[in-house]
């Protein structure tokens, strides 16, 4: 540089400012620059600066409402679950409480029907002893019947009047109690 600046000034000129093709450009530009800094620095810096720290906010704020939804993501899958497992305790007792009540029925079921079916059992008995009775009722009535004509016939008169009737009668009677 030094070399240029001794043959401006050989030349007979010195340092023009004014002059592009020397210092003076370099000088210009310069000037220029640190004049238009602070314009630039407001009108064009300024806006992205306060852009980028507004990004950098909104993307904090979003880093920030993705982890807290994440927790509360995570917070109510353990409350279902925590609500899932009593879910599955609940219906396991009430199934437990269905099955022994169905057992209950079925063991009251089963007894009334066996109670049912003794009823009969002792309703038959009783309806065929009565039937017996009834039977052998008849039978003596008919033997009585047989007896009396029989000793009717063997004495060669009726025998029907009534203490003859309860004279057999009561020798059937005993007849059959001497059997039982």
């Amino acid at each position: 540089m030094h070399l240029s600046l001794a043959i401006a000034a050989a030349e007979g000129g010195g340092f023009n400012p004014l002059d592009p093709s020397g210092m003076g450009g370099l000088l210009w530009t310069l000037i220029i620059f640190l004049v238009a800094l602070p314009f630039m620095w407001k009108v064009v810096m300024g806006p992205i600066t306060t852009a980028l720290a507004e990004r950098d906010d909104r993307a904090a704020r979003a880093i920030s409402a993705a982890e807290k939804a994440s927790h509360e993501a995570e917070k109510v899958r353990a409350e279902m679950e925590l609500k899932l497992g009593d879910a599955k305790a609940d219906a396991a007792k009430l199934m437990s409480e269905a099955r022994e009540r169905a057992e209950t029925r079925e063991r009251e079921i089963l007894e009334q029907a066996k109670a049912d079916a003794e009823a009969m059992v002792e309703r038959a008995k009783h309806d065929i002893d009565t039937a017996k009775e009834q039977a052998l009722s008849a039978i003596r009535e008919e033997v009585v019947d047989i007896s009396l004509s029989a000793a009717g016939q063997v004495l060669r008169r009726t025998v029907d009047s009534e203490d003859d009737r309860r004279l057999v009668s009561d020798l059937v009677a005993v007849t059959k109690a001497g059997k039982e």
